[in-house]
């Protein structure tokens, strides 16, 4: 895709906001669990979030794929405003955007045979028999590296990296253009996240698949993504390619979280940015930057202001009063 083309998924200030309660179920105000939040991505690429627990990347996830409501802001895929879509305008596009979710053994039917959770969207979307359903799904998980006889097992008798396979067969079942990935490999060992990224990047170059990939772990949404954005408290606060963002990190979250990857060389180590502060947890928005009380070039405007994000370099923006 180049530059010109209209990107296949523009988020738009996107907002979700919870009700905070309080005792007796008194409502205390508002958490906003996504704030402000925008970004785009292109036709065969991947496009990583990450933050820590509780940034708000996979509310994000959710709310574009429509699993929950935004409150305000806009989604737009392919061109067409699918915020506000119900009914068969919902499900005519939800073929193309599909899901992987962070946990197999919550989101893997337990009740089901393996053949039949992967042919169930194929079932719901297309006029084939159940005899030909199945047939593809025999197909769609010998293309992720499991034999044609998992049809006729429960998802119990599988690994968990196994059963990531699964759930990615059922999001590529319906030849999806994009496929929301919310931490696909966090509860997988080394080896298994490794064969599962390998698989993934496959699949995108077979089919041109794009990808928005959810982690917390930096060093792997450095490995699959072409484009980083990293989130605190809600909010996208550094954009960049992964060059520029791994070689010159601007915002202080987004150095710690670099200086946080494990390295061999102890004296790589020495000039590591410790926060200072634990991470905030569910309350009403606060003024000014929310990261203030970890970064130790807080000044008073980050107090006071929240800072947007801008261009800081080529393609590189980042949301602090530093580069303003």
């Amino acid at each position: 895709m180049t530059e010109r083309e209209p990107p296949l998924l523009e988020v738009r200030s996107l907002t979700k906001e919870y009700p905070l309660i309080g005792a007796f179920r008194k409502r205390m105000g508002t958490i906003r669990a996504l704030d402000d939040f925008s970004l785009a991505v292109r036709q065969g690429e991947t496009v990583g979030l990450v933050g820590e627990s509780g940034s708000g990347k996979s509310t994000a996830g959710r709310v574009i794929a429509r699993l929950v409501e935004a409150t305000s802001g806009s989604i737009v895929f392919q061109n067409r405003d699918i915020t506000n879509a119900t009914g068969a305008k919902l499900r005519g596009w939800r073929r193309d955007l599909q899901m992987i979710f962070q946990d197999p053994d919550t989101s893997l039917n337990p009740k089901l045979r393996v053949g039949d959770i992967v042919s169930e969207p194929v079932r719901n979307y297309t006029r084939l028999s159940g005899r030909q359903a199945q047939t593809l799904a025999a197909e769609l998980l010998l293309r992720v590296g499991l034999s044609a006889d998992a049809c006729a097992k429960y998802p119990h008798e599988f690994s968990g990296g196994q059963k990531q396979r699964i759930g990615i067969a059922r999001a590529l079942a319906l030849n999806p253009k994009l496929i929301v990935a919310d931490e696909p490999v966090s509860a997988l060992d080394m080896s298994v996240q490794a064969q599962v990224l390998n698989l993934m990047r496959d699949l995108q170059q077979e089919s041109g698949l794009s990808y928005l990939f959810i982690s917390h772990d930096l060093s792997i949404v450095h490995a699959i993504s072409d484009r980083i954005g990293v989130m605190y408290a809600g909010r996208l606060i550094e954009w960049a390619d992964k060059r520029s963002l791994y070689r010159t990190p601007l915002h202080p979250y987004t150095q710690q979280l670099i200086a946080a990857i494990p390295v061999p060389d102890p004296r790589l180590r020495a000039n590591r940015i410790v926060p200072q502060d634990e991470p905030p947890g569910p309350a009403p928005r606060m003024s000014g930057c929310a990261f203030r009380a970890r970064c130790g070039f807080a000044k008073p405007a980050c107090a006071e202001i929240v800072p947007s994000l801008k261009p800081a370099a080529a393609d590189h923006q980042v949301a602090c009063h530093l580069y303003d």
